[in-house]
This record gives C-alpha cells, structure tokens and sequence, in this order.
C-alpha cells in the first residue's frame, strides 16, 4: 500500500521532520496541530480560546487538502498545557463537529512547541469512492 503525503499551504508547514498528514488506503493521519497562522508562522495569540480554534482551523485544511472533512475524523487526540480549559476545548470543538462526534482523547502536558497551550491530532477513514 503507498503512502501519499498530504499538504497544504493553508495550515502551517511543518516545523520538524514530520509531515502535516500521511494518507494511506482509506486512512489520513494527520500530525498534531497547534495554533500557528500559516502565513507568518506565528501563534495567533496567548488567549486559550483563540488558540483552538486556530488549532481547529489548521486540522479542518488538512482534512480538506486530503479529501475528506472533519466529519471523516474517527479519532481526535487533544494535548492542553492546562486541562482547565477542556470547557473551552468542548465550545470550540461544537464550532467544528457534529454527532456522530469522533473518538477522543485529553492530555495534559507540561509544554508544547512554540508556547503553544494546545496541540491537536487526528486521524480520518474517507470513503473508499474517495
């Protein structure tokens, strides 16, 4: 099975030896994501809310650049330097998903790149017609 890299201009490029996302078959693995704007790079601000959404933002390109939607996503993984603010993580992610939600998983970390407060990962099933 070869294995196709995904990527797109709209979320930001890689800051290491990785690739936004990896699709292979019918499955996209997308790398996590943390709020940087892609054209400068930068983080879009301190405040937590801001920030998942550009997470989210970033995600939702990948998942187009590969063909699918957030609605492929079975299985989400959410890093946040504070789990205080999984209410927040919860407001955000209504912004992006609906029911039939995907798998989940929080974890708290002591840091993550660039300052980040929150990283986000996921990994898609697009339909085989894709």
């Amino acid at each position: 099975m070869t294995h196709q890299v995904i990527h797109t201009e709209l979320s930001p490029a890689a800051i290491g030896t990785y690739s936004q996302a990896i699709k292979t078959g019918n499955l996209v693995f997308i790398s996590g994501q943390i709020p940087l704007l892609p054209a400068t790079m930068e983080l879009v601000s301190d405040n937590f809310e801001e920030q998942a959404f550009q997470a989210f933002s970033n995600l939702k390109a990948i998942c187009e650049a590969s063909g699918g939607t957030l609605a492929d996503a079975v299985k989400v993984n959410i890093s946040m330097t504070d789990l205080s603010n999984f209410p927040l993580v919860n407001k955000v992610m209504e912004q992006f998903f609906h029911q039939p939600y995907p798998a989940r998983a929080a974890v708290g970390v002591a840091q993550l790149p660039k300052g980040s407060q929150i990283e986000i990962e996921a990994i898609l099933s697009l339909s085989v017609c894709r």
